[in-house]
This record gives C-alpha cells, sequence and structure tokens, in this order.
C-alpha cells in the first residue's frame, strides 16, 4: 500500500479531516477532531489504527507486522507496518474498525453532527 491510497480512503470516510498536529511529517486522520489513524508522510513505513483490546492482542500474534502502538496506548492501539505480511484489504478493514471505534466513543450530540455531515 502507498500513502495516497491509505490517504484516499480515509478521507472517503464521513467526516474525516486531516492534519500534523504533532509535527510536519506525521499526518493525522480524524473523525469529529477524534484521531483514528496516524502516518508518517514521508517513509509511509508504518500505520497507527485503534483496536478493540482483544481483537489488538490477537492480531499481535497472528501478524509479525502488527505491534503494540508506538507511543501511543499500548492496550488500544496497534502499529501496523505497511509493507507487512498482510494486504492492502487487511489494513484497510482494521482502518475502518479504528474509525468505527472512535465514532462508538464520541457523544450524542457529536454522532447527529457526523451523522447531518
Amino acid at each position: 500500500m502507498d500513502l495516497e491510497t491509505f490517504r484516499g480512503y480515509c478521507l472517503k470516510l464521513k467526516g474525516v479531516t486531516e492534519s500534523t498536529p504533532f509535527d510536519d511529517k506525521t499526518l493525522a486522520f480524524k473523525v469529529m477532531d477524534k484521531i483514528f489513524a496516524l502516518t508518517d508522510m514521508d517513509s509511509f513505513q508504518s500505520i497507527n489504527l485503534k483496536c478493540d483490546p482483544e481483537e489488538a492482542v490477537l492480531l499481535r500474534e497472528q501478524y509479525e507486522a502488527v505491534s503494540a502502538g508506538y507511543h501511543m496506548n499500548k492496550k488500544h492501539w496497534n502499529t501496523v507496518l505497511s509493507n507487512g505480511d498482510m494486504n492492502d484489504k487487511t489494513i484497510l478493514q482494521w482502518t475502518l474498525h479504528s474509525y468505527e471505534l472512535v465514532v462508538k466513543g464520541l457523544t450524542k450530540k457529536q454522532k447527529e453532527i457526523l451523522m447531518n455531515l
């Protein structure tokens, strides 16, 4: 997978914005100002994705390219190598899962705003 494919997928999800809140190379994808994915724009070697805690552990055991979230809460985030041992479709499914987890955690008011975008 390349950065533009990943970026295009994320930006097609409802209410998603992108920004560089930490430095000039870390690209963050947000829904209602809550991050669901992070990646390095220069190298695009890995992607940080939010994950259900139990599922996160299973994925780390199943795939060599999945590890506990780098610089993130290790319980809720995984780091996925973009050229690892899974296909692009799987990475995009995990990206959607991350997005859906963040949406699920939004307040009722935020969810209403999102639905009306």
